[in-house]
C-alpha cells in the first residue's frame, strides 16, 4: 500500500496565509529602515544603536576577562618582584656585613623605599575591599577583589 501525499485545499489556504503574512511583514520591515534613515542620521538609526548595544555588551564581557587576566599578571609580577628584590637585597646586606662594609639602611635606597610604598598601597587597597581583615587568599581572590574595586571605582 503507498500512502502519497493527498492534496488538501486547507493547506494552500494556510500556505497563501503564511506567504501573504511574510510578504506584509518584508514590506513593513522596509518601510521602517527606510523611515529610520530619514528620519535619524545614520548613527542615531535605533535598529543600529541596539545592534550596537549587544556588539559593546559581548565586548564587555570579554574586556572583563582581560581585565582579570591583567590583574592576575600585575599580582604576579609584584610577588615575583618583592620575593626576588627584597631577597637580593637581604643577600647584599649579608655580603656587606660578611665583608666588613655598612649596610645600607632604608632611608639609604629610594628604589627599595619605592617598592615598599607600592607594596603597601597594592595591600591597603586590597584590605579595603576586605574589610581590613587579613585573609589568606590566593592572587585570584585578591585581583576578583581589586577587579571589582576598579570597576565600581570607575
Amino acid at each position: 500500500m503507498s500512502h502519497r501525499y493527498q492534496h488538501n485545499p486547507a493547506m494552500d489556504d494556510l500556505e497563501n496565509l503564511l506567504n501573504k503574512a511574510n510578504h506584509d511583514l518584508t514590506l513593513v520591515h522596509n518601510k521602517l529602515h527606510k523611515e529610520f534613515q530619514t528620519i535619524y542620521p545614520d548613527n542615531a538609526n535605533p535598529l543600529k544603536l541596539v545592534t550596537r548595544i549587544k556588539k559593546i555588551q559581548e565586548d564587555l564581557a570579554s574586556t572583563k576577562v582581560q581585565c582579570r587576566e591583567l590583574l592576575s599578571a600585575k599580582q604576579d609580577l609584584i610577588d615575583k618582584a618583592s620575593t626576588v628584590l627584597i631577597g637580593n637585597r637581604s643577600l647584599v646586606q649579608r655580603m656587606q656585613a660578611s665583608s666588613g662594609i655598612p649596610t645600607s639602611t632604608d632611608s639609604d635606597d629610594p628604589a627599595y623605599t619605592n617598592l615598599k610604598q607600592i607594596i603597601d598601597e597594592w595591600t591597603l587597597q586590597f584590605r579595603s575591599q576586605t574589610g581590613g581583615e587579613k585573609h589568606d587568599f590566593d592572587s585570584e581572590d585578591i585581583n576578583q577583589l581589586l577587579f571589582s574595586a576598579v570597576v565600581k571605582g570607575n
